[in-house]
């Protein structure tokens, strides 16, 4: 099994809430795993929606991955969003009237994503070789084909890791995203100032979204879970699954 991780970055993006309405959609603000593994799949060749009801070839494929999804270049998990209106004259969208629409799209998303992939799988080897070479099958976008997101081959690294650690220090630093149970998970400490230097305080925050994590296949939609991303020390009996150690990092991801 090899740990990976590779910096998504993209212009705009938009990861549609699929509750909002017709005239204004709102955009998730990170990008989850559904979204994620269609822009897997367009890396390595494989195909999208084909047919009402039917998993694409992509989630069939890659949906077994343990994806990790830390946010990068954002303000306390935010990015910035502007609004995109839209003018619709096709007649079976508006039937014979300007159908208006207008999307809260997000600026510069960027993320760096970590991978847990196994080599004896074809399809996981062949993201691994095109990952590290930089290389892709098919355009992958954010969210919209407009929207066309890339990495830069320096940014993709493999990692040392451990998993199921049995003596977890006493205070400990998620790097990714997770999935927060039960109530706000215990914070010890709050981050410093760089070697003292009062111009460069990283400001504690803890940013929450309700996040897609997979799909619900009966009902064919998103399964959710709340999300934290913070910059806090947590407790080490804070309780939170699927972590793995990447010393290089000098913390831990949860891969789900």
């Amino acid at each position: 099994m090899h740990l990976v991780s590779f910096d998504l970055k993209g212009d705009f993006g938009f990861f549609r809430k699929p509750e909002t309405n017709n005239t204004l959609n709102v955009s998730y603000n990170m990008l989850h795993k559904p979204a994620l593994l269609g822009l897997l799949g367009a890396v390595i060749g494989l195909k999208g929606y084909k047919k009402k009801g039917e998993l694409p070839e992509y989630y069939q494929k890659l949906s077994k991955v343990k994806v990790g999804i830390e946010p990068l270049n954002h303000d306390k998990g935010n990015f910035t969003k502007t609004s995109i209106k839209y003018s619709n004259t096709v007649g079976y969208a508006n039937k014979g009237t300007t159908f208006l629409t207008e999307e809260l799209t997000l600026v510069s998303p960027q993320y760096r994503v970590f991978l847990l992939l196994d080599s004896a799988n074809k399809d996981q080897e062949q993201l691994l070789e095109n990952l590290k070479g930089c290389r892709t099958e098919f355009i992958p976008y954010f969210g919209k084909n407009e929207f066309t997101a890339w990495w830069e081959r320096k940014s993709f690294k493999i990692y040392d890791y451990e998993v199921n650690i049995s003596e977890k220090p006493e205070r400990i630093k998620i790097k990714s995203l997770f999935i927060k149970k039960g109530a706000m998970l215990p914070i010890i400490s709050e981050p410093r100032s760089e070697r003292g230097n009062r111009d460069k305080v990283n400001l504690p925050f803890v940013y929450f979204e309700r996040l897609p994590i997979d799909f619900n296949l009966e009902l064919m939609q998103y399964e959710l879970a709340e999300m934290v991303y913070t910059n806090f020390d947590l407790e080490n009996s804070a309780n939170i699954s699927n972590l793995y150690n990447i010393k290089e990092l000098k913390g831990y991801v949860q891969l789900n």
